[in-house]
């Protein structure tokens, strides 16, 4: 069976042994050197001034919408085709996620959506997310300009575009604040959870470093409300240095496997992604479908694994549908049925690429559907 993804793969090579012991001979494990380094490389490596770890993707949401002085009952607006994560992140602070549709092509937050729902809102948004799904950079411009011009501050959600870059700057580096996720199946994985938020700005790295050890300005002073535990083990970090250090060259394997598949599926009625350049980091590579499922049987009956991100939109989830009966989101809700991930990760094999690609250029399911056009 060819997996989705492979540790084993894209671990191939790393000294993670030799990381490992490095930090268990310190005998420091919260909060250290490690923690330190990497939070200054990172940065580097975004372009920004600042990065400040978290224990995962979504503290890094909440910790963010928190620094921006989003307050309980605050609307937060967001895509709703990303996994709930967001949504998750307003919720736990008692905030209220509102939903804006997304671009068809790029399945990210669409400016002209967005335009168009801080119209239609009797007040201000409390803030504005905007997720660059699937490694797909989002309109940064277009996005930063609307919120620019409606007075609302904005956050990038950089969960699976680790490296994703437009016009010499990272994901990351557009945003006020920006927040990645280190889950290990993450561009740049750790070996469990992890996350961080960026920023050019030091008054709102600074809020965020205090939000995430108790509110504490100094040990055991408290001056943030709403702080909680959510730090970076040395472990991690440690980890995160050496891989970061292997990210581009795995991100140059992502965008080739990509486009070796746009190439192979070119003519066959499936949307396709529409970038493998610079600007998306192919966290997954996605089609679309309207015979998902058919062609999920196919694949597997052949060997080849795939999934779905993701299946139901936050509108529509058993938590928020009774409250959310009355929006409608036509092309989230489409992606939302049709979309299906295919195995693509670094240190994947080149026969493994060529059964993909055979097993999916042998379904017989696609006679009707938009052909797909190579990126």
């Amino acid at each position: 069976m060819i997996p989705l993804y492979s540790a084993a793969a894209a671990h191939a090579g790393m000294a993670l042994d030799a990381t490992l012991q490095r930090v268990l001979q310190r005998n420091w494990f919260v909060l250290g050197e490690e923690v330190r380094e990497f939070e200054r490389e990172f940065a580097a490596w975004c372009g920004v001034a600042h990065c400040v770890t978290v224990a995962n993707g979504t503290d890094a949401l909440e910790l963010a919408l928190r620094a921006l002085d989003v307050q309980p009952g605050g609307e937060v607006l967001c895509a709703a085709n990303a996994g709930f994560y967001a949504s998750a992140a307003a919720l736990a602070m008692g905030a209220v996620p509102g939903y804006v549709d997304v671009d068809d092509g790029t399945l990210t937050l669409s400016p002209a959506a967005l335009r168009q729902a801080l119209a239609a809102r009797p007040s201000k948004p409390a803030a504005v997310v905007a997720t660059h799904l699937y490694g797909q950079l989002a309109d940064v411009e277009g996005i930063a300009a609307v919120c620019a011009e409606a007075g609302v501050p904005w956050i990038e959600d950089c969960a699976q575009a680790h490296g994703a870059e437009r016009g010499g700057r990272k994901a990351g580096s557009f945003a006020p604040l920006a927040c990645f996720s280190f889950y290990p199946t993450k561009n740049l994985g750790a070996l469990g959870d992890g996350g961080a938020v960026t920023s050019p700005d030091a008054r709102l790295a600074d809020r965020v470093r205090a939000l995430r050890q108790y509110g504490w300005s100094a040990k055991y002073h408290v001056s943030e409300r709403g702080g909680r535990n959510s730090r970076l083990d040395e472990l991690q970090a440690a980890v995160l240095r050496l891989k970061l250090g292997h990210l581009e060259r795995q991100n140059a394997e992502r965008r080739a496997i990509a486009r070796r598949y746009s190439e192979a599926f070119e003519g066959l009625a499936l949307r396709l992604p529409v970038s493998c350049g610079a600007d998306n980091a192919v966290h997954l590579y996605v089609v679309r479908t309207a015979q998902r499922e058919t062609l999920r049987a196919h694949l597997l009956a052949r060997g080849v694994a795939s999934d779905v991100h993701y299946p139901v939109p936050d509108h529509q989830q058993a938590v928020l549908a009774a409250s959310r009966a009355g929006v409608r989101l036509p092309v989230t809700e489409a992606a939302c049925a049709s979309v299906l991930s295919l195995p693509c990760f670094p240190g994947m094999r080149e026969e493994e690429v060529d059964t993909v690609i055979a097993a999916v250029r042998a379904f017989r399911g696609q006679e009707h559907g938009q052909e797909a056009r190579a990126c």
